[in-house]
């Protein structure tokens, strides 16, 4: 059986004390798989604590092992991934967090999923214990209204630990939008697919960095990026709206024409103002996320600029199958 390079890709932000359990714990596992090679890509997204020096020193001590991007600033984790994916060499490419909350244990059974012919395995949470009610509430909320505004399925509790097969790394290469939705992406490419489920797991060290400001940016990115439906329910609703206003305007004209009380009414009158400016408010609101974002697109600027990059020295010749997307330093194309 021939043998197959597996990329983990391992995006990092302010993980410093996790990077060293997370190695053993990984080694650990995937040293056990037969028939298997492997690269771990770790990803520094401007980290402000050891992050960068504690990778270094694995890279170090493991330089066919260990491969390092490091990023000129923080750019977010949809960047990290997508720098992580560009420069991944593997069959097939891993994506894990460093904070342990991605079970390592669960490695064996993706691959082998994979082998027996899935080209897509991918993780999904049981239960969210330990995680504030509210936020919760809101992830179960983002998922509803996902799932019924877009064609894209989303399945709530997914994680972005999954196993994804080189001819769907390709494909998710030349997506070239700005502004991404990789939850959003995977489910778009297709493949045939398998869900492996587990119990929340808590963080090793530290807190985690997503903020529910962050939460609730990347829940709005989810939302425009995959549908045009609020745009829909906005004419929808501006077409309802219109209609009301009309028949009440006749009312307004029958009543004074028949009663001739033109004073009455007020409260009325800048109830239905206020209504109908928030509403026009609201709808610029929404049309202005759309517009915003084709404002990002049309500058085409990089996804994000590498500081310094030092690859694996994974042997050439145990890459069967290797990227087939040219890789350029500053992410740009």
């Amino acid at each position: 059986m021939n043998t197959k390079l597996v990329s983990i890709v391992v995006p990092c932000f302010n993980e410093g004390d996790n990077i060293g359990i997370f190695h053993q714990e990984v080694t650990a596992v995937i040293d056990k798989i037969d028939n298997i090679d492997y690269e771990i890509v770790f990803i520094n997204d401007g980290s402000h604590d050891s992050t960068g020096e504690a990778i270094k020193v694995l890279k170090s001590k493991h330089p066919c092992q260990i491969g390092y991007i490091e990023l000129s600033r923080n750019f977010g984790k949809e960047a990290a991934l997508l720098a992580g994916l560009e420069h991944a060499k593997g069959d097939a490419v891993i994506i894990i967090d460093a904070d342990l909350q991605d079970p390592p244990s669960l490695i064996p059974q993706m691959i082998e999923e994979w082998q027996s012919g899935f080209d897509m395995v991918y993780t999904r949470r049981t239960d969210r214990t330990g995680e504030p009610k509210f936020r919760s509430f809101c992830a179960r909320v983002f998922y509803n209204l996902m799932n019924k505004m877009s064609e894209v399925k989303l399945e709530s509790g997914v994680r972005d630990f999954r196993l994804i097969d080189r001819k769907i790394v390709n494909n998710l290469l030349s997506m070239r939008e700005r502004l991404r939705f990789s939850k959003g992406m995977f489910a778009w490419v297709g493949y045939p697919s398998k869900c492996i489920e587990y119990d929340n797991v808590k963080r090793a060290t530290g807190e985690t960095s997503w903020s529910f400001r962050k939460l609730f940016d990347y829940a709005i990115e989810g939302i425009v990026s995959f549908t045009y439906m609020p745009l829909r329910f906005a004419s929808i609703a501006g077409v309802m709206i219109s209609f009301g206003a009309f028949i009440y305007m006749f009312y307004v004209v029958f009543d004074a024409l028949i009663y001739g009380n033109p004073v009455s009414g007020y409260a009325s009158l800048v109830s239905i103002v206020l209504f109908l400016g928030g509403i026009q408010l609201l709808f610029l609101g929404v049309i202005g996320e759309y517009l915003g974002r084709v404002f990002y697109e049309l500058k085409y600027r990089p996804h994000y600029i590498v500081r310094e990059y030092l690859p694996s020295d994974t042997c050439e010749e145990k890459v069967t199958n290797k990227n087939t997307t040219e890789h350029e330093v500053s992410g740009a194309r």
